[in-house]
């Protein structure tokens, strides 16, 4: 799992997600999502090139975006595939976490 992070406009962070997001990916990226998670508050994680997330994949996106609501902030995921779109309607995620498949719409939500 490689993760990159870029700022965007009106103090947004990119988070860009590559690769499968299963345990060991988890793994991988769990620090840096809660130091992204603990220093800024207009969060958009970048799925698209995810391949796959599994439990623990979701534990490493809601953790974090629990400690960015508690901060007042918001997070948003962006541009899941057909596969993990599916598991993040199938476990209730996208009822707390906004999915978009529009850039536009993903980042009008921090308006």
């Amino acid at each position: 799992m490689r993760i990159t992070t870029e700022e965007l406009a009106g103090g947004i962070t990119r988070v860009i997600l590559e690769g499968n997001l299963g345990i060991e990916g988890a793994a991988a990226i769990d620090l840096q999502m809660n130091i992204i998670a603990g220093a800024h508050k207009a969060v958009m994680i970048d799925l698209q090139k995810v391949s796959f997330i599994g439990s623990m994949g979701l534990r490493s996106l809601v953790s974090p975006a629990r400690a960015i609501k508690n901060r007042g902030g918001i997070m948003v995921l962006f541009g899941p595939n057909a596969m993990v779109e599916k598991v993040l309607k199938t476990s209730g995620i996208d009822t707390m976490i906004p999915v978009h498949h529009d850039l536009q719409a993903a980042l009008a939500t921090f308006q």
